[in-house]
C-alpha cells in the first residue's frame, strides 16, 4: 500500500507547527521572445535535492496538522464507501476463444486477480454462473496482482494480454508510478514466468500467434515512439524495430483487427493521424501506409467483411470536424476522394468510434452532449443494382435505453463471430449495468449490475432518492454551456445548498454520466453536485473542443465562472457553500479560476494540477511538451502564443491584489504527466502573496493516478472529500440513523 501522509504524526500532535512552510526564493530569469519572467521557485524542480524533499515533507506535515480535525469525517467517509462496496466480487465473464475470462476481488485485498474457466459449449454465449468468492469447476487464476504488489509501495498493471490459443500471457508492471513498464511473459500451462523481460515499455502488448508479441517503447520524454516485435525465447537484443515515429508531436500505438487479419500501427498527434497495416495472412507482407498523413486530418480504420468484400471502414474528419464514416477496399488508398461515404458528416452529432464484427457494425456517436451507440447488421452482396461487387450495408439502428442523462457504449466484446453485443449503461444516479443484446432478436439481457450495499448505519441504497437534470447556462459570448446537476430528491435546488462544482475542459474529453460512491456520500449530506461541461471538452462536438484550446483557451475558464455565477445568481448556493474541483488539465482550470474569480468559492481543490503550463511548454525535453503544442499552442517558437499563455497561466498570474479562498492542491512525486513541481511552486507563490490557507499534499511514492490499491485510493478520496465537505459546511448526513428529512 502506498505511503500516505500521517494525520496522526507525533511531530504535529506533540509539537504543533507554528506556520506553513516558506520556500526560499532563488531568482531564476526566463527569457523568451524578449520577455523576461523571474521565477523564484524553479529550484523545487530537482526532486533528488535533499532540501527539496525536506520542503515537500514539511508541506505534508503542515497539511496533516491543518486537517487533523477532519480525521473523524475522513474515517466515516472511508467506512461508508467500504460498507457500500461488495468487496468480494467478480467481473462479468468475457468470452475469448476457448475461455471465459473474468477478474475477482477479495475482501481485505487491494488488487484483483485474473481468472478463467473453459467454455463448456461453443454454441452457448450465455456467461457461466460463477459466484463471488467461490471457485468454479475448472477455474484457473493466471495473474494475482496482490502477489505481484506484495511488499511494494506502488503497483500498476499496464498490460495483460493472452495469446489466441490461451497458452501465454504478456503482462507489464509499473512499481514507481512513472508509467514506464516492465513487460514479462508467463507460460499459462505451468504458471511460471519465462526469462523474457523488456524494460521501459508503454501500456499494452499485442500478440500475433503464440510466439510473437508487439510492444511500444518510450523515449526520454515518455513518448511512445517505436513499435517493436519480440519473439518469445529470444533475447531482447534480437527484437526487431517495426516502426519508428520521428515527429515529436506524434505518439504510436499497435493492435490487431478483431478479424485477426491485419496488424494496425497508428501514429498521431492531437490533430493529425496516420495508419499503417500489415497483412498477417501474407508471410511476405510489409508494413504499408493506408493513406499518408495530412495536416489537421485525423482518421482511423478497421477491417470489415461485407458480402465477401474486404473493406476498410474509415472514420475521418477530412470532410467535416464532427467526422464521417466511409469505406474503401483494403489496401492503400490513393486519395480521399476514393473513400465512399457511409455515414456523412453531421453538424449536430460527433462520430467517435466504430467497432466491427463479422456480421454487424457498432457506431459510437455523441448527440446533445451524451454518448450513444448504433448497430448495423451486415448482409450479402447488394444485387438490387445488378452489381454483385457492391457492399451490402444495412441501416444503423440506435440502441435505446430509458433515461435522459445516461450513456450507452460497447464493452468487453472480443469475439469476431459473436451473435451478441455487450453494452454498458451508465447514469449519474444508478449503478452501472451490463447488457448482452441478442443481435437476432434485439432482446436486451441484463447480465450484471453493480451492487450497492447498505451504509454503516444499515440504510439501504435506493436510487429513487436521487435525481439528475441538465440545465443550460449562457457564457459571456452567448454560447450555451450544458451543466449536469445531481442531488437527492428531497433537496430543494431553488434554495441555497452546498454545491461542488466540477470541471475539466481539455483534450476533447467528455464528462459522461457515471455513478460514484463518494459522490453518493456527498449527496447524502445535502450537496448538489454540478458538472460544468465547459469548452475544451467534447460534449457538444468538435467545435466545442476547438473553441476551448490554443488561442481560445480562455473560454474554458470564463465558461466555468459563468456557471458559478449562474448558480449564485439563481440562489442555488452561496459563496460560503460552493467549492470547485478539477484535476490535471482541470487543475489548470482551477488555478485560472482562483485568479479570475476566487472570491466566488469557499474552497478550491486542484488535483495533480497543470498550473505552470507556460514553463512546461517552453521545455521541449519534458514529457508531453512537444505533442501538447497542438493543444495549448507553441510558445517556444510563437511570441503570440507566449503572450496569450502568459496572460492566463495560473502560476504566473498569482497576485497580491487578488483574494484567494482556501486551496487544497494534491499531487504525487513520481507523476510523469504533470510534474509535482508545478503545484509545489504554485503553493509557494500563493503563500508569498498572503494566501496562507493553501495546503499541499504530496504522495511521495505515487504517479499521475495517485496512490495504488483500492483501499489506499478510497482513503485518499475520503481525505479530499472530507476537506471539500468541511469547506461547504456539509459534514452532517441529512438522515442520521432514522427517518429521512421531512419525515417523522
Amino acid at each position: 500500500m502506498a505511503r500516505m501522509p500521517n494525520n496522526d504524526a507525533p511531530q504535529t500532535a506533540n509539537n504543533p507547527i507554528a506556520a506553513p512552510p516558506v520556500a526560499k526564493r532563488v531568482p531564476h530569469t526566463r527569457t523568451f521572445h524578449g520577455r523576461e519572467f523571474v521565477d523564484n521557485y524553479e529550484w523545487l524542480r530537482d526532486k533528488e535535492n535533499a532540501e527539496v524533499r525536506q520542503h515537500l515533507e514539511a508541506e505534508n506535515a503542515w497539511t496533516a496538522q491543518q486537517t487533523a480535525h477532519l480525521k473523524p469525517l475522513e474515517d466515516r467517509l472511508f467506512e461508508e464507501v467500504k460498507a457500500r462496496v461488495q468487496e468480494t466480487d467478480m467481473s462479468l465473464p468475457v468470452r475469448s476463444e476457448g475461455w471465459w475470462y473474468f477478474s475477482r476481488t477479495e475482501e481485505g485485498k487491494s488488487y484483483g486477480t485474473m481468472c478463467r474457466v473453459p467454455i463448456a459449449d461453443q454454441d452457448d454465449w450465455t456467461p457461466p454462473t460463477i459466484e463471488p468468492g467461490v471457485p468454479a469447476p475448472g477455474e484457473e487464476t493466471f495473474l494475482d496482482c496482490n502477489a505481484l504488489a506484495e511488499g511494494k509501495e506502488f503497483f500498476s498493471l499496464g498490460a495483460a494480454s493472452v495469446t489466441q490459443d490461451g497458452t501465454r500471457l504478456a503482462y507489464s508492471v509499473d512499481e514507481t508510478g512513472s508509467e514506464r513498464f516492465t513487460l514479462r511473459i508467463r507460460d499459462l500451462t505451468t504458471g511460471e514466468d519465462l526469462e523474457d523481460e523488456i524494460e521501459d515499455v508503454f501500456y499494452g502488448a499485442t500478440w500475433v500467434g503464440r510466439d510473437t508479441v508487439y510492444y511500444q517503447r518510450v523515449d526520454e520524454a515518455w513518448r511512445p515512439h517505436e513499435i517493436w516485435r519480440h519473439t518469445v525465447g529470444e533475447g531482447v537484443d534480437k527484437d526487431e524495430l517495426v516502426y519508428r515515429e520521428d515527429d515529436e508531436r506524434f505518439w504510436t500505438g499497435v493492435a490487431t483487427t478483431r478479424s485477426e487479419r491485419y496488424l494496425l500501427v497508428h501514429t498521431g498527434s492531437k490533430v493529425t493521424s496516420e495508419v499503417w497495416y500489415l497483412d498477417l495472412e501474407d508471410p511476405n507482407a510489409e508494413l504499408t501506409c493506408v493513406i499518408p498523413r495530412e495536416a489537421n486530418v485525423e482518421y482511423g480504420v478497421d477491417h470489415a467483411v461485407v458480402g465477401g468484400l474486404d473493406l476498410w471502414l474509415v472514420l475521418h474528419n477530412k470532410t467535416g470536424a464532427n467526422s464521417e464514416l466511409g469505406y474503401h477496399p483494403t489496401g492503400q488508398i490513393a486519395a480521399w476522394d476514393d473513400v465512399q461515404a457511409l455515414v456523412p458528416h453531421r453538424e449536430d452529432a460527433r462520430l467517435e468510434g466504430v467497432d466491427v464484427f463479422s456480421d454487424h457494425i457498432v457506431l459510437e456517436a455523441r448527440e446533445n452532449a451524451l454518448e450513444t451507440s448504433y448497430i448495423m447488421k451486415l448482409g450479402d452482396a447488394d444485387t438490387s443494382t445488378g452489381d454483385s461487387s457492391a457492399p451490402a450495408f444495412g441501416e444503423f439502428e440506435r440502441i435505446e435505453f430509458p433515461g435522459e442523462l445516461c450513456g450507452v457504449g460497447a464493452v468487453g466484446n472480443s469475439e469476431w463471430e459473436s451473435p451478441v453485443l455487450r453494452v454498458a449503461y451508465t447514469a449519474f444516479t444508478t449503478p452501472p449495468r451490463i447488457y448482452d443484446i441478442d443481435l437476432a432478436t434485439g432482446e436486451k439481457i441484463l447480465r450484471k449490475e453493480q451492487q450497492v450495499l447498505a451504509d454503516p448505519d444499515g440504510r439501504e441504497f435506493d436510487p429513487a432518492q436521487y435525481t439528475s437534470q441538465r440545465l443550460w447556462v449562457t457564457a459571456e459570448d452567448g454560447a450555451r454551456i450544458p451543466v449536469s446537476l445531481i442531488h437527492r430528491t428531497d433537496v430543494d435546488i431553488t434554495q441555497a445548498n452546498p454545491v461542488l462544482l466540477y470541471g475539466y475542459g481539455s483534450y476533447e474529453n467528455c464528462i459522461d454520466p457515471g455513478f460514484s460512491l463518494f459522490r453518493l456520500s456527498m449527496l447524502d449530506r445535502g450537496v448538489v453536485y454540478a458538472i460544468a461541461h465547459v469548452r475544451g471538452g467534447g460534449e457538444m462536438g468538435r467545435q466545442w473542443y476547438d473553441h476551448g484550446k490554443g488561442l481560445e483557451k480562455r473560454n474554458t475558464f470564463t465558461d466555468f465562472v459563468a456557471v458559478a455565477d449562474h448558480l449564485l445568481r439563481e440562489g442555488m448556493t452561496t459563496r460560503e457553500q460552493m467549492v470547485a474541483e478539477g484535476g490535471s488539465a482541470g487543475g489548470m482550470l482551477m488555478g485560472a479560476v482562483a485568479n479570475l474569480a476566487g472570491d466566488r468559492f469557499a474552497g478550491i481543490e486542484a488535483v495533480v494540477p497543470f498550473v505552470d503550463p507556460l514553463t512546461s511548454m517552453l521545455m521541449p525535453e519534458l514529457p508531453l511538451t512537444v505533442t501538447e503544442w497542438d493543444e495549448w499552442g507553441d510558445p517556444f517558437h510563437d511570441p503570440q502564443v507566449y503572450d496569450y499563455m502568459a496572460g492566463y497561466a495560473p502560476y504566473e498570474n498569482v497576485s497580491a491584489d487578488l483574494t484567494y479562498p482556501p486551496i487544497l492542491a494534491v499531487t504525487s512525486l513520481n507523476d510523469t504527466r504533470v510534474l509535482y513541481v508545478e503545484p509545489a511552486k504554485w503553493v509557494a507563490k500563493l503563500r508569498e502573496v498572503g494566501a496562507e490557507n493553501t495546503l499541499l499534499r504530496i504522495d511521495m511514492e505515487a504517479g499521475h493516478g495517485g496512490v495504488s490499491g483500492r483501499y489506499a485510493k478510497w482513503r485518499q478520496a475520503a481525505f479530499e472529500t472530507a476537506w471539500e465537505l468541511d469547506r461547504m459546511g456539509a459534514t452532517e448526513l441529512l438522515v442520521a440513523g432514522g427517518p429521512e428529512r421531512g419525515q417523522e
